[in-house]
């Protein structure tokens, strides 16, 4: 799906990574730590820290099999956790600048208590 004219994992942009998650089957999943994401997150996306990733954490049920584009604040660690994913086999890309350029292109930010959210 992401990397059909490119070697290695894609990298979306925030728009992109929308639509895949909105209108396909990608899952959004939310790599920054458990503050940032109460802060505010991207509606329906699942969290997964990427410290418990790199500790060698499941995936949640939601994810299995289908494809998984990651997140963070600025797009340095869903980088990370994206080659972890790749190399557990999972399809995954990215998205570039993190929820910051995801809150500055103008999609949606819920926070923690489904309120209007920021980021952090």
């Amino acid at each position: 799906m992401f990397s059909l004219l490119r070697r290695g994992p894609a990298r979306l942009t925030p728009q992109q990574a929308h639509r895949q998650t909105r209108d396909g089957p990608a899952v959004l999943l939310d790599v920054r730590e458990t503050p940032e994401w109460q802060a505010g997150h991207a509606p329906g996306a699942l969290h997964l820290p990427l410290s418990r990733l790199r500790a060698g954490a499941a995936l949640p049920e939601a994810v299995q099999g289908r494809p998984v584009i990651t997140i963070c604040r600025s797009g340095n660690r869903s980088r990370t956790a994206t080659g972890i994913l790749a190399a557990r086999g999972v399809e995954a890309g990215d998205v570039v600048g993190g929820m910051t350029a995801w809150a500055r292109a103008g999609l949606p930010v819920t926070g923690g208590r489904g309120t209007s959210g920021g980021t952090a």
